[in-house]
């Protein structure tokens, strides 16, 4: 009785502070390590982000490109139909695009990593440190599909950022954002992250796979710094989804793995990404995909196309197994199986774990670049042919992955169409399937069939799945 008086004078919120205290009187081996713990200490208590923010913003830094393109002043510019028509009307003058953004320096010797769409194209590159040290700097790697630019300044003894292994990056981590928004100076947020795997989802140029983080994003964050609590980076912001045009708290970075996967190739002397070939096109298995091919549950990647040279042929999968495994890692898109196998690199052999007619097997893949093979045969057309300037080539394997055309493709494609085959209304990626009536076998057949077909010239084109028809006059 003399206890149910005493807590009814204390009331509710004066017992639960007792028990804290209680609590923080216990003895350090009365809780487990797999148990939180209160802190015990004013230093604990006092514990911040301030000595990891001071130990990674020298190694965040400010990225300023300029671009000269040859833009012309119509004044039908603002016009919605006049616009068009007369977009080409008056002389081409130069203009400086200027851009703002952000960068990490992921090596004592100045290597630096962007986004592309921040760096991308530029003439002139700067980049500013914490310290107001200012660097020029070259593009070595530059990725559009990935959004990535590995940049390079001359200078040694330079703050940088270990990476992390983003394979081990968990929901609900601790994280922070930094970089310089609007161009204020450089900022830093906090957050966690939020998901995992998410592909398809980032605005801009990248179509890969993302952390996905609520710490505040906002333009000029782009490739600044994901790190976690411990000081390491663990991706590379760089887009967000927004109405607004500043932070809804979904925010997207690109893993820490595939960075260093191009960190490693410009150390090679690499100019472009080579990324591993699939050889395969492939679609998520979903709730009635699960159903009609007798799986416990929606998981995987279900093989819907193989080309004939494909890798994972090679190692035995066929169209309709499902890869749920890749290094030993889940994949439930084809963005995530294609990442999964860049962060490995070419060369390398991955373990695949797939479905086949419901059985379970494990397959090594070797991964390779894309063959260039048949020859690609590629062919200019000279300044006295018809058309003059046009660039064709053989479709291969190397070739389709460049023009990002369909699989199994072949024919004869258009690289480059040149001054005359831009005014015909050629584009990169078309197929050029005949001439009038004649069916071109090599790309070295498409200068005599013009002068055959001419002076009235008809091109059969396949472009994106559809048939076109250009006529012109040589």
């Amino acid at each position: 009785m003399l206890v149910r008086r005493h807590i009814r004078r204390m009331g509710v919120m004066r017992v639960f502070h007792v028990l804290a205290v209680a609590l923080l009187a216990l003895p350090a081996n009365a809780q487990t390590d797999s148990e939180p713990r209160v802190p015990t200490s004013r230093a604990e208590i006092g514990l911040s982000f301030v000595p990891v923010v001071k130990q990674a913003t020298p190694a965040v830094v400010n990225i300023y490109a300029r671009r000269i393109v040859q833009a012309r002043r119509s004044p039908f510019q603002d016009d919605p139909f006049f616009g068009e028509l007369f977009r080409d009307f008056g002389n081409a003058r130069p203009r400086v695009q200027n851009s703002l953004g952000s960068g990490v320096i992921v090596s004592a010797d100045g290597y630096v990593v962007s986004n592309y769409h921040v760096v991308g194209q530029a003439d002139d590159i700067r980049v500013v440190l914490n310290d107001r040290r200012e660097y020029t700097a070259r593009v070595l790697i530059g990725d559009e599909a990935s959004d990535l630019a590995i940049l390079k300044i001359d200078a040694v003894d330079m703050p940088y950022l270990p990476l992390r292994d983003s394979g081990t990056v968990e929901v609900g981590e601790l994280v922070l954002a930094i970089g310089n928004p609007f161009g204020v100076g450089q900022t830093v947020s906090s957050g966690i992250v939020s998901g995992l795997a998410r592909s398809g989802t980032a605005t801009g140029n990248g179509r890969g796979y993302f952390i996905q983080t609520d710490a505040p994003i906002n333009p000029g964050n782009s490739g600044g710094a994901l790190i976690d609590i411990a000081g390491r980076m663990i991706g590379i912001n760089t887009s967000i989804l927004t109405r607004s045009g500043g932070s809804n708290g979904i925010g997207f970075a690109i893993p820490a793995a595939l960075v260093a996967a191009f960190l490693e190739q410009a150390r090679d002397g690499k100019t472009a990404f080579e990324r591993p070939w699939a050889g395969a096109l492939g679609q998520p298995v979903d709730a009635d995909l699960s159903e009609g091919l007798g799986m416990l549950r929606p998981e995987g990647v279900i093989i819907t196309a193989l080309h004939r040279a494909s890798p994972l042929a090679e190692a035995g999968l066929a169209v309709g197994d499902v890869v749920i495994e890749v290094a030993g890692q889940p994949v439930n898109t084809p963005e995530e199986m294609l990442f999964h196998m860049s962060v490995q690199g070419l060369g390398e052999t991955v373990e695949m774990v797939y479905l086949h007619e419901a059985a379970r097997v494990q397959a090594d893949v070797t991964l390779i670049a894309p063959p260039d093979d048949p020859p690609r045969d590629t062919h200019v057309l000279g300044n006295r042919e018809v058309l003059g300037g046009l660039e064709v080539a053989r479709i291969n394997p190397a070739v389709t992955a460049e023009l990002g055309l369909p699989l199994n493709k072949d024919g004869i494609v258009v690289m480059t169409p040149g001054r005359l085959g831009q005014r015909v209304g050629l584009r990169p990626g078309d197929i050029i399937r005949r001439v009038d009536r004649i069916v071109l076998e090599t790309p070295a057949d498409l200068g005599p069939a013009l002068l055959q077909a001419a002076p009235n010239v008809l091109l059969d084109v396949e472009r994106g799945g559809r048939r076109v028809i250009l006529r012109f006059r040589a």
